[in-house]
């Protein structure tokens, strides 16, 4: 099995002074391109520790992508440690000199003289291409294993990923086939529920079933390999069934993507009024270009009721000249009322919010999944209001 591994550098990143999102992101998107990730380890700005590591990996590992220290300042290490790790010396890129001074010249910039170091790369050394800013990076072999430095800026590494290396890789390693994932994301039941129904399903050889649990969602993949298409779908149907309404979306993106293309596909648009959730609601469904006609946010005072809040929902649908408007209410100790306005009625619910685990950050995440869980309910012709197990409703209308 193809052994592909990451070193990211930097103190830091070693020290916890920034969160290393590239390791993440890198290991999502390995996996999705049939090259899971077997390691990945963290070294400082240390030249000496970065070369016995660069010569340990270089006898174990196929493939080792070393992130960050590429930069133009004398702590960035990565380039020297490569071309001592190899026996070579840096040699100046000439290309990519002319491509950093057109870079500056674009914005009327003066290329300062330390970043001629960021063409420095070993001389057995390939340039990799970096569209999006000023350090390339570069590729060799050393002993067993084709190793490849990139930037520590995650837009530009992304870049390279995507475009120089995965390309490469996949030109070098032909029988690496991408695996199959089949996906769906659920609200309102916990995963130890869903677990206990699809822990005992059958499935083919090479087949996982897997939850990531991201609260206030939960999503279920069932990743194998291609060939293994047909009885993956079959198994895929029970999993279905056993999600049932509480799916929320199949495949990749978010409700509020999904919800923005059913109202614009019926020509609707949606008013909001938020209280308990401070505009977390509207920012999220802004996000995601839902057609929005309006919307008011009010302090988070215990004045609303059920009753209030429905005739607050069609007071602003009215006003907005929408269809279609959400209200959540604030929170009044432990009660809480949400309200969807639609042409077929006015439909609300009051809830009571027990999880004292939970912080405000997360409470109003939950509320504003359940205003939209209502709004989904409602495009999919079931009853707006819900069943969620883990919130205990008070009333309903």
């Amino acid at each position: 099995m193809l052994r592909v591994e990451m070193l990211s550098t930097g103190d830091e990143v070693l020290h916890g002074q920034i969160t290393d999102t590239n390791s993440a992101w890198l290991a999502n998107y390995l996996f999705e391109q049939g090259l899971p990730m077997s390691s990945r380890e963290t070294v400082g700005d240390d030249l000496a520790a970065l070369i016995d590591v660069l010569t340990e990996r270089s006898h174990i590992a196929d493939v080792l992508i070393v992130n960050g220290g590429l930069g133009p300042t004398s702590d960035d290490l990565s380039a020297l440690a490569a071309a001592r790790a190899c026996g070579v010396e840096l040699v100046e890129n000439p290309e990519w000199i002319a491509r950093m001074e057109a870079f500056f010249a674009e914005r009327k910039r003066v290329m300062s003289p330390t970043n001629r170091k960021q063409a420095h790369i070993p001389a057995n050394a390939e340039m990799l291409d970096n569209p999006v800013g000023t350090a390339c990076g570069f590729t060799f072999k050393l002993n067993r294993c084709q190793m490849f430095f990139t930037p520590g800026v995650p837009s530009e590494f992304k870049v390279m990923v995507e475009q120089q290396i995965v390309p490469r890789l996949r030109r070098q390693f032909p029988a690496v086939e991408a695996p199959l994932c089949l996906r769906l994301t659920t609200f309102g039941r916990s995963e130890s529920d869903l677990a206990n129904e699809l822990d005992a399903l059958p499935l083919p050889a090479g087949v996982v079933m897997g939850y990531r649990s991201s609260s206030p969602i939960i999503e279920l993949k069932l990743t194998g390999p291609a060939t293994q298409r047909a009885a993956m779908e079959q198994a895929w149907e029970r999993v279905r069934e056993v999600a049932g309404e509480s799916t929320i979306f199949e495949g990749v993106g978010g409700l509020p993507a999904r919800l923005a293309e059913r109202l614009l596909s019926q020509n609707l648009r949606l008013a909001i009024s938020e209280r308990f959730t401070a505009g977390l609601l509207y920012w999220q469904l802004q996000a995601a270009s839902v057609p929005l006609a309006g919307g008011e946010l009010l302090p988070d005072e215990c004045e609303d009721n059920l009753e209030s809040l429905l005739a607050r929902s069609h007071m602003l649908a009215e006003r907005t000249g929408t269809k279609l408007a959400l209200a959540i209410g604030p929170q009044c100790g432990e009660l809480l009322s949400l309200v969807l306005h639609t042409p077929a009625g006015t439909f609300g619910q009051t809830i009571r919010y027990t999880a004292k685990r939970h912080g405000d950050r997360l409470r109003q995440e939950t509320i504003a999944m359940v205003a939209m869980d209502m709004l989904r309910r409602y495009l999919n012709g079931w009853p707006p209001v819900g069943e969620y197990p883990w919130l205990e409703r008070v009333e309903t209308i």
